[in-house]
């Protein structure tokens, strides 16, 4: 099973979840570094709320003349 979950490395090395996870028993992981966007971290915490929003049909509708 792969999953995939976001995290942060911080100065000291320690990984520092940004949800909890369980495992059943102990497993392997893989660490990828990626650069840090140059959003600020408040974007894209809205960008998920902001999301469902666009994701309404009365939204779909509003927007049909521009299609």
């Amino acid at each position: 099973m792969l999953k995939q979950i976001e995290a942060r490395l911080g100065k000291d090395g320690q990984i520092h979840l940004r949800e909890p996870i369980r495992v059943s028993r102990p497993c392997r992981v893989l660490v990828t570094l990626v650069e840090d966007p140059a959003v600020p971290e408040s974007a894209l915490l809205s960008e998920r709320a902001l999301a469902r929003d666009w994701a309404r049909p009365e939204e779909d509708e509003a927007w049909a003349h521009l299609q």
